[in-house]
């Protein structure tokens, strides 16, 4: 069965995941999940991530979660631009995230990296998602 959005199921995986205080999250890997994660790694709130399996079908994206004092270090998870309705925008209108508090996604010509990462190369693109 074919996944009409795939990013906002690895949303609502972490999501999951964290209300239940599991270590680990698996999932189905591909490229754009994997860029996420790297992200997500170097923003720090995943401690790791890892990509295991040999052909397309059978790779999976496993995320290693991280926990503050045994509260989940994400807060909130927000999926933006949808299958239904994109949202883009210019170098100039990239949002904050709670006043610099969280960071949010964006999928630019540059490749998948933050909001402050695009605004510092000048680059605008889909917003994916907002994490804080």
């Amino acid at each position: 069965m074919s996944m009409s959005d795939p990013i906002s199921d690895m949303l609502t995986r972490i999501r999951n995941a964290h209300a239940v205080k599991k270590p680990t999250v698996s999932m189905p890997a591909a490229k754009l999940k994997s860029a996420i994660a790297t992200v997500l790694q170097d923003e720090g709130y995943i401690t790791s991530f890892t990509v295991d399996g040999d052909t397309a079908a059978t790779k999976t994206l496993t995320l290693t979660l991280k926990y503050f004092d045994d509260k989940p270090v994400i807060d909130s998870l927000a999926r933006i631009s949808k299958p239904s309705l994109r949202v883009y925008v210019g170098k100039n209108d990239i949002p904050n995230v709670m006043n610099g508090l969280g960071i949010v996604i964006i999928s630019t010509p540059n490749g998948v990296m933050t909001g402050q990462s695009a605004k510092a190369q000048s680059v605008g693109g889909e917003l994916l998602c907002s994490i804080c």
